[in-house]
């Protein structure tokens, strides 16, 4: 991908600061030179950290709000180098605080097409050859960098084709990856003036010909083609098949009740009531965000559901990570013609080899950059800090349930044992919503060293642990890979109990319809196998790179 200081970017600056007016002909070929560069997203979002107009700034003032970025330190410099622009204001602003950064520029996420795989954000880690996907080490790397690092990222810039092309000012536009998983689109009309709801979220006719498009050329052929995984929440194939080519300009025309200014997120969202699940919401935003070089907040999130229903979100304080504003139901537009400036389809929760929900991983990898810049990002927003780690302290937490099955009979047995461990700070804690806020839940969890917890959703916290963290899933029950797959994309140490022998279930589990089910029981523990695994964590945490107290773990 290349910057903004070049190619398209490079055009719209000629364009607009050209002395004279152009030649008719000359100004519609700098037109689509523009184009065809902000479709294959070489230009970000409108409203993204764009420079103020007096490029020489107001006397004693910074010539940008360096402040609204709201990035990581250690994101600034991935940002400047696709952001060049900025990165030349800074190199002449006194009041730049990233001066440090510009040095850097050379560092990239890794999917951009300039970036050296020297200068990547990260690259994984992985300690054996899975011999079912590669040969070497140097191939699984790669292998695993594309199914959920950057790479994935990048693979989805590379699929990016243009299926409505503006043939003028002001005209639409619809670019979409493979199987439209993702799509960007401007001028966008939607006419929900007849549309009708039910109890269906995501109804695969709710929009008739017409009434979904824009003022383009499409190419039908290439659109119909793209259905292969049309699914509710894999796809947006449903949703734009019914794209049309008008013949109106949607804004121009004044064919709209309503014009949506600002930048506009169109999510299709999993359960809001499962963290594991809804996460994979958020993490799809984020990689959404980088596919469109944009991390402003100041953009509309609208949830795509044509039911008429509400939707229940017990993790609404992460929406603040990416937007400004209240996330919008599609049914607030109802009865209106709708036009979107700047309409963004975002990748999907559900998506086959997508992230990362039932994602099949190569084995021996872990630790991608993409999760971990997620987590930082994330935190960073919410403002979420790291409180320690303590000198001669492991902070130990452990997740109780207070739900009916999965819970850990003797409990209070090995908390107890712990507690005889001067070196563990324990605390146990219950991520009930009604008790405990997620901002709190998320202070808690950062500042965990190791993070014990049955299997369930509530171990999706393991994507906020510090770097240095153990995750110990207690017991899995017979779902083997979920969050052993989620902690290696993290890049926490993750554990789990392997002698059954000292596991001992309340009875067999009974499923409401599946009959025996071990996620349908009650367990107790075998302390001596708990404290050896515990301290088998301890000692990862003691070790680990980054742990500021290069202590042995001989005290314990």
């Amino acid at each position: 991908m290349t910057t903004p200081s070049s190619g398209a970017a490079a055009a719209a600056a000629a364009f607009s600061a050209a002395p004279v007016r152009p030649t008719p002909g000359l100004e519609v070929a700098m037109f689509m030179l523009l184009v065809f560069g902000a479709l294959l997203h070489e230009v970000p979002l409108s409203g993204q950290d764009e420079v103020p107009p007096q490029a020489d700034g107001i006397l004693g003032a910074p010539l940008f709000n360096y402040a609204s970025l709201r990035l990581p330190e250690e994101h600034i410099p991935f940002f400047l180098h696709n952001n060049r622009h900025i990165a030349m204001v800074c190199k002449k602003d006194s009041h730049c605080p990233y001066k440090k950064h510009l040095e850097n520029l050379k560092y990239c996420w890794g999917y951009e097409k300039s970036c050296r795989p020297e200068f990547r954000f990260s690259y994984p880690v992985c300690t054996y050859v899975d011999m079912g996907w590669t040969d070497t080490l140097e191939s699984a790397q790669e292998i695993f960098w594309k199914q959920a690092d950057f790479g994935y990222s990048g693979e989805r810039l590379e699929e990016l084709h243009v299926l409505c092309q503006p043939k003028g000012m002001n005209d639409s536009s619809l670019v979409c990856s493979r199987y439209l998983q993702y799509c960007r689109a401007t001028n966008l009309y939607l006419d929900l003036r007849n549309i009708k709801r039910n109890h269906d979220r995501f109804k695969e006719d709710f929009f008739q010909s017409g009434e979904i498009g824009g003022h383009c050329k499409l190419d039908i052929r290439m659109l119909m083609s793209q259905g292969q995984r049309k699914s509710p929440l894999q796809s947006w194939f449903a949703e734009l098949q019914s794209y049309t080519q008008l013949n109106f300009r949607p804004v121009e025309d004044a064919k709209c009740d309503i014009v949506i200014e600002k930048p506009t997120y169109f999510m299709k969202l999993d359960a809001g009531v499962n963290m594991y699940h809804h996460f994979c919401d958020f993490i799809n935003l984020y990689i959404t965000q980088h596919i469109n070089n944009s991390f402003s907040t100041d953009v509309h999130v609208v949830m795509w559901d044509t039911s008429s229903y509400g939707y229940g979100d017990l993790f609404s304080d992460t929406w603040k990570a990416f937007t400004d504003y209240d996330v919008i139901h599609l049914k607030t537009y109802d009865s209106k013609r709708v036009c979107f400036k700047e309409a963004v389809f975002s990748l999907l929760p559900r998506m086959r080899y997508g992230l990362f929900y039932n994602t099949p991983l190569i084995s021996g990898c872990q630790n991608t950059g993409l999760f971990r810049a997620f987590s930082q990002h994330v935190l960073h927003r919410l403002n979420i800090t790291q409180e320690g780690p303590k000198d001669g302290k492991i902070r130990v937490t452990i997740l109780a349930r207070s739900t009916e099955y999965r819970k850990i009979l003797n409990q209070n047995e090995l908390v107890n044992a712990l507690k005889t461990v001067s070196t563990f700070e324990v605390q146990i804690v219950d991520y009930k919503y009604k008790e405990l806020g997620f901002l709190d839940q998320l202070r808690i969890t950062h500042n965990t060293d190791i993070f014990i917890g049955m299997h369930g959703a509530g171990l999706t916290h393991l994507l906020f642990l510090p770097d240095w963290a153990a995750v110990f899933e207690l017991y899995n029950c017979g779902d083997e890979r979920c969050y052993l797959d989620l902690a290696r994309l993290r890049g926490v140490h993750y554990i789990t109990w392997r002698r059954q022998s000292k596991v001992f279930p309340q009875d067999k589990g009974h499923h409401p319809t599946l009959g025996e089910h071990p996620k349908f029981t009650n367990y107790s523990f075998d302390v001596e196998e708990f404290m050896y695994l515990v301290l088998q964590a301890a000692d990862h945490v003691l070790q680990h790179p980054k742990w500021p107290f290069k202590k042995k773990h001989d005290e314990l």
